[in-house]
Formats: structure tokens, sequence, C-alpha cells
């Protein structure tokens, strides 16, 4: 055999029937039927069955006994079509095996820790300590190509919009706003540290000052935060910026790039342009900053319809600024009294005191306050919920955060119980207008939320300018939901110096602190900046709803668990005494912390 290959495990058929071939691979699983020893041979393309028979090759059947699972091994044989009663429809190489006339044993393997098939029973940290052997498997393999195509489509797309992939520093400066930094010491400059950045935030900035106009790059980025199924410390973000660009614009160019991407990747078809929802909207009516619109199911507030009750309850809510939110669950009627109950318990345990339900069958109200309410009043229930004939509505009178939680939170479970079936697969948005700022009570001050380089809206400017009123200015920001998940977000941008001094002061940074953490990028706006915005969106997140997976882990090929360890390296591990001297530096033992 002069090469390894000349096809792959998944590319002989029936037109391939008497060529020789030379494939190679690891035996994926070995079948011994008194003489014949049959070897289903794997690689990530396929699977492909070869036969080794005695009297063909008595080296080669001499050898295959030694085979076991995993064995690395090339063969050299004839193609032959199978039986037509022994066609494997499920195999795309099922029509046909390979008659072995040579084999070579590669490697061997030692028995292994979990079996290589799509699903297996051994626990994750058994699975993460061996990553290699995981990633053998379909499904994990059928990930990372999914993850390729995005990657392999994204450039595509952004090389034709005339964007440059241009790549930005990982050791940089620390300015930490929000998450906290991964550092490096430097051995050079004794006593100073580089920082793993964040995000490429400021050099996609200072690229538009650059003149670079179209800038992208697929990049990894750091976090030292508390992780969770859908978060890694390292992460990787498609990231852009845009010189002379409008929100409408950026908004325009991701929702081509989202239709390419479900087409090449998925094969599905998207409508664009996508829903649209202000933070505003998208918390009164769901609740949360990334509404799942699979299940449209929005809660309504019905203060206004019942602002004259004599129901002591709702009047209280009333004139104590809370509200008195409901939902509309269709078919609820099925739900039981007893259900009900039990989902009222469930709503306070997220701090509200009950909750309310009213039922409509037969043109017929009723509903477990009946008694106190009027007949236009819970006509006006039923109204402002768009009820129709055996639909249930669930109302919940309570401050506003708890009010419009507690419906939230109960919404799967009531939607599962009814059997309500998503009213679209793909259900992409944009949620918009975000508040510039928030008050952190910990801090004692208020910090941004998205990051202190977003612009606000034209509208609240004069407050930002005047430093008042910060808690109500909206800013320029944007983010992309998918069924439910945050996939990406982004804004127009400060350009002008003045603008972010005032943002610097608005967050408790004085001139002499916001020159210590940002001077290079304020000095860099007095020399004529362009109006700028941009996006990053989520490789790994956008991957992992693609390939239906249900954590990042599964997605990324060698990732870190919930405590950011790396089980397969050992890491993070400890360092010698030499390397801690000559970085100088020293460890502290918690006793003198």
């Amino acid at each position: 055999m002069t090469t390894y290959r000349t096809h792959t495990c998944g590319q002989l058929h029936a037109e391939h029937v008497k060529q020789t071939v030379t494939l190679s691979g690891w035996v994926n699983a070995r079948r011994d039927h008194g003489g014949l020893i049959f070897i289903d041979l794997r690689d990530r393309y396929g699977i492909t069955q070869v036969v080794i028979n005695p009297e063909t090759s008595p080296e080669a059947h001499q050898l295959a006994q030694q085979l076991r699972d995993e064995f690395v091994i090339t063969i050299e044989g004839a193609v032959s079509k199978r039986p037509d009663a022994m066609i494997n429809d499920k195999m795309s190489t099922g029509e046909i095996e390979v008659i072995v006339s040579a084999l070579i044993i590669q490697s061997a393997s030692d028995v292994i820790p979990f079996q290589i098939q799509e699903h297996v029973e051994a626990n994750e940290v058994t699975r993460l300590k061996h990553r290699y052997l995981d990633l053998r498997r379909p499904p994990l393999q059928k990930n990372l190509q999914i993850r390729h195509q995005i990657n392999h489509t994204i450039r595509n797309y952004l090389n034709e919009h005339r964007f440059l992939e241009i790549e930005t520093p990982y050791l940089t400066k620390s300015t930490p706003e929000g998450a906290r930094d991964y550092v490096v010491p430097s051995r050079v400059h004794k006593g100073k540290f580089f920082a793993l950045p964040q995000s490429p935030q400021l050099f996609k900035q200072l690229l538009m000052i650059s003149g670079m106009d179209r800038y992208y790059q697929i990049v990894r980025c750091f976090r030292d935060e508390d992780l969770r199924a859908d978060r890694q410390p390292e992460f990787t973000q498609l990231d852009m910026e845009l010189s002379f660009t409008t929100q409408a614009e950026i908004q325009n160019i991701i929702e081509g790039l989202i239709q390419k991407i479900m087409l090449d990747v998925m094969g599905v078809a998207i409508k664009a342009p996508f829903t649209r929802l202000t933070y505003a909207q998208a918390m009164s009516s769901y609740a949360s900053d990334k509404p799942d619109l699979r299940y449209p199911i929005a809660m309504k507030e019905l203060s206004d319809v019942l602002a004259k009750t004599d129901f002591k309850v709702f009047q209280s809510v009333i004139h104590g600024q809370g509200e008195i939110r409901g939902m509309k669950i269709p078919g609820g009627e099925s739900i039981s009294r007893s259900q009900i109950d039990a989902l009222t318990k469930q709503v306070q345990q997220f701090g509200a005191k009950g909750m309310v339900w009213i039922r409509k069958k037969a043109d017929q109200i009723t509903c477990s306050v009946e008694k106190f309410l009027t007949s236009e009043e819970l006509q006006g229930l039923a109204t402002a919920l768009e009820m129709d004939n055996d639909d249930l509505g669930l109302i919940v009178a309570d401050q506003a955060g708890i009010a419009r939680t507690a419906l939230n939170e109960i919404k799967p479970e009531v939607l599962a119980k009814v059997g309500f079936k998503p009213t679209q697969a793909w259900a992409f948005a944009w949620v918009e207008d975000f508040p510039l700022f928030e008050f952190d009570p910990e801090q004692n001050r208020h910090v941004s939320i998205h990051h202190p380089f977003t612009s606000p809206l034209a509208q609240d400017m004069d407050d930002l300018m005047a430093g008042q009123n910060l808690t109500k200015i909206r800013s320029n920001a944007y983010d992309l939901v998918l069924n439910g998940f945050e996939i990406g977000g982004g804004s127009i941008r400060i350009h002008q110096q003045d603008v972010q001094k005032a943002i610097f002061s608005a967050l408790g940074l004085d001139e002499a602190q916001a020159n210590e953490k940002f001077g290079f990028f304020l000095k860099a706006l007095q020399y004529g900046t362009p109006p700028h915005g941009g996006i990053a969106l989520g490789i790994d997140r956008i991957a992992m709803l693609l390939a239906g997976a249900t954590s990042l882990r599964d997605v990324i090929a060698f990732p870190k668990t919930q405590n950011a360890n790396d089980l397969m390296v050992d890491a993070p591990g400890k360092i010698e005494l030499e390397q801690l001297l000559e970085l100088n530096l020293s460890l502290l033992q918690k006793e003198s912390i």
C-alpha cells in the first residue's frame, strides 16, 4: 500500500463495486462469525463494513485476531456489493462492503473508559477527562462541523460586504468594567500585568478611527465570571465594527448574515426583517430582555381595567404603585383547580402573594374572585387578555418586578400542561433602546448596562450632559435574541470626546481615573473620529442552538467545567517557585490575607 487511503469511510457506494481501495480509520466494532471477521471501520466521514476472509488473505485474517475497539488500521481490498438481504439502509455505505486483501495495524488501543457511540452512559467528568475520545463520538463531531460551517459562512458573507478581517491583541491593558479580567504577569516589566481582553471593544473602535471602515474578527474573549451551561471563561465571538453607519444598517447586515447561516448550515429559509421590541416592551410583555418568541404569550397590564375596582387587594396594589398583570393560556380550560392551586404556590416562591384565575367557556366568564368584581370588570379583564372560549387567564397583582417574574417563571410549565406548541422553530428578535445605566447598590454608583462606550439616544443626550435622570437615559443599543437566548449585542458608539467624558463622569470616574484607565482612547478621540457602531455575535451560543445542544461544552472542542477547570490537562495548576521569582511574584497564604 502506497497511501493510507484512497477514499474515506463514508464515501463508497455501489458505483465503486470491483474497485480496489485503501481505507484507514478506527475499529468501531469487530464481529467474528466463525471464520469471517467483520469490521466496522470508522472515520469522521462515516463507517464502512470490511470483511476479512481467511481464504482471501490468511495473513490479514491472522492479524485481525488481535483487533479490538479503537485500534487504528489500514486495509486494502475490493469493493463488493452486499447481498440484497444484507443491505443496511441506516448507513450511507450500507449497500457495499470491502473484501480485505491486506491489513496493517497502525496503532493499538487500551480498553476505553466508555464506548464511542451516539449516546453514552459515562458521566460528563469522565468524558471531559478523556475529551479526545469523547470527540470521536458522532454527535460531537457533527457539532464541530456545524461550528466550522458557521465560521465559513461568516467569512464568505462579510468578505463580500467589504469587511476586513483584522486581528487585535490578546495581551492588553486591564480596564475592568463588568466581569473580572484574567491577568497575565509581565516578566520584563516587574510588578506590572497584562489583561486578556473581555472583548476587542476599544481596539475595534480604534480601527474605525484608523480609517479601516469595516472590520470583523472571529476572536477569543476571556471573562473571569461565574459560569453556567451557556457560559465559558474563554469564548468565541464574531466581532464587527462599521464607520459612517446607523443601527438600521447594522441590523440589516446581520439579518442577511443570519439568513445565510441558517440556509447554509440548517437548510432553512428565515424571513427578515426580524421582530423588533424595545427593552420596555420586552420587559412589560415577557419579563425578559431575551424573550422566547416561539411562545408568543405576552403579559398584559390590567391596572387600567381595574382602576376603579372596589376589590381591596387590587386597590392596594394600584395605590402602592404596583401593577396587575395577566396572561392568557390558550386552551387552558383543561387545567384543573388543583393544578392552578399548585401553580399559585409556585408564584409565591417568586415573591407573589397569590394568583387569580379567570376562565371563559361558552361565552361565560368565571373567576376565582368574581364575587368581588363587577360583571363589567370581569368582561374588561377577558377583553384585555383577548380570551376566547376555553381559554384560561392567570393574574398576579404585586410590585411590577414580582408580578412579571412570577408569571414568566410559571409560563413554560403551564404551556406544557395544555400542549401548546411553538409557533415557529426559529424565533429571532431585536431588543432595542436599553437603559444606558443602572444603579449598583453594592458599588453605590451607576454602572453601564452594556459598556461605557455606548451612545445614548439623541433625545436623551441633554440629560446625560447635565448628569441627571441617569437611570431614565436610553442607549442606542440592540441585542439579537434567538429562542430565548441572547446571541448578540451591539450599539452605536460614542465618537465625541465630551460625550465620552460625560459617560465616565456618570460612572463615578474622575478625570484622573478616566485618563488612567482609558487615556489612550480619549486621546485618540481628539484626532477626528467617524460616527461608528458595531455588534458582537456569540459563536458558541449560535452553534449550541443550531446543533440542538443544551450546553456550550457540547460545541467547544476543549471546554472548561462549571468551575473553570480543564479536566483533561488538569488546569489551572501550580507553577514552580522559580517562575514566581522570575515574575517578581509571591503567593499569600490564606491566613495572612
